[in-house]
């Protein structure tokens, strides 16, 4: 099987996508995980509505920039007409597909009768990729779970439409809109999908490991697969999957130097974007995740994530010695280029006071 995807007019130089997360895959998670080797990463979900009204925070999930392989924007609403402007939009900011999402499942979205809610109402899902569809000439793409429910799996149906209206790709998560996150994907189940279209299908939902997105696409039969969770505080793992995938290789996980060098790259990149303070806040639950994922800490079980140790606690969050660790271990004794108010870019060697200040900034996640 070729290691590329033909979305329509775009070839995407790789079978190993990276899904659209709403406060994740921000413009600088994207240039970072591209960077480092992935060839696909989707805008987090933009309003298509609110896009069309300028609200500036959508129109910064929307953003794009240059080192993009590729720019792909993800449209959630229910307005057709709205979805056709967003889509005109995208193409005019430089998108080279347009993704709608069918499949969110958060009860927000839902409850506006958009996302995975849209499964139930076929008739209105078909206006808009008929609306978005003639709104661009770039390829139209369809995110989409297996069905609202157990009784009602109509993934299959749907992408027989989305086909005949012209959507160039379908994605798939395993799972319905009520199964939430619980439970395993399905991936057996999107074999269905593959069966009934020609499109590129591409299967979702739990791959985090070679071998799984082996599994996930032995037992789909589906020309790719797409990350979601699994890429937090791992935004190499797109571009280590492609490899093995490609010849069986499996990649060692960034030592700490280069998880530090990518961690600081990381915030400069938030805080160049979004300017002081929203970047460094936009920055700490990245920050959380890289934690989580940084072997051997010195404090904690590397197998046991924070969130699972603290499940039974109110907050679920990480400890404020464990913060305190990490930001001592990140700038104790180092000379690094950091930001300071202008975000002009210094260099001086870090000393104690440094750690400490890091050390306050990241417990802020935990509060006092």
């Amino acid at each position: 099987m070729t290691n590329r995807l033909q979305i329509g007019d775009v070839c995407v130089p790789g079978r190993v996508l990276m899904a659209p997360m709403t406060g994740v895959t921000d413009l600088p998670f994207r240039l970072l995980a591209s960077r480092l080797g992935a060839a696909y990463v989707a805008t987090e979900m933009v309003a298509a509505r609110e896009l069309a009204r300028a609200r500036p925070d959508v129109v910064r999930r929307a953003a794009v920039g240059e080192g993009l392989p590729l720019t792909v924007i993800q449209l959630v609403g229910r307005d057709p007409a709205a979805m056709a402007e967003g889509a005109r939009m995208a193409e005019a900011a430089g998108a080279d597909i347009v993704d709608l999402n069918f499949g969110c499942p958060a009860k927000e979205v839902t409850g506006a009768a958009a996302g995975s809610a849209l499964m139930r109402t076929p008739d209105l899902a078909r206006r808009i990729m008929e609306a978005a569809v003639g709104a661009t000439t770039r390829p139209v793409t369809v995110k989409m779970r297996l069905g609202w429910d157990d009784d009602s799996r109509n993934a299959a149906e749907l992408a027989r439409s989305a086909e005949a209206i012209g959507v160039k790709a379908v994605t798939v998560h395993g799972r319905t809109r009520k199964q939430f996150y619980t439970g395993q994907a399905d991936w057996g189940a999107v074999a269905e999908v593959k069966a009934a279209v020609a499109v590129p299908v591409i299967v979702n939902g739990d791959i985090v490991t070679a071998d799984q997105a082996r599994e996930a696409l032995d037992r789909s039969g589906a020309d790719g697969l797409m990350l979601g969770r699994g890429v937090y505080g791992r935004p190499w793992l797109a571009a280590h999957l492609e490899r093995a995938l490609i010849d069986g290789v499996a990649m060692e996980e960034p030592g700490p130097q280069a998880r530090l060098a990518i961690v600081l790259e990381h915030l400069r990149a938030s805080v160049a974007f979004y300017g002081l303070p929203l970047g460094l806040r936009m920055f700490r639950k990245h920050l959380g995740w890289y934690v989580e994922q940084a072997p051997g800490r010195p404090i904690r079980n590397t197998a046991v994530k924070p969130r699972q140790e603290f499940a039974g606690s109110r907050r679920r969050r990480p400890s404020r010695r464990l913060w305190r660790s990490f930001g001592d271990q990140i700038w104790r004794g180092s000379t690094t280029p950091l930001l300071k108010p202008g975000h002009d870019l210094w260099t001086v060697p870090l000393h104690d006071g440094y750690a400490s200040s890091f050390g306050r900034l990241a417990r802020s996640r935990v509060g006092r």
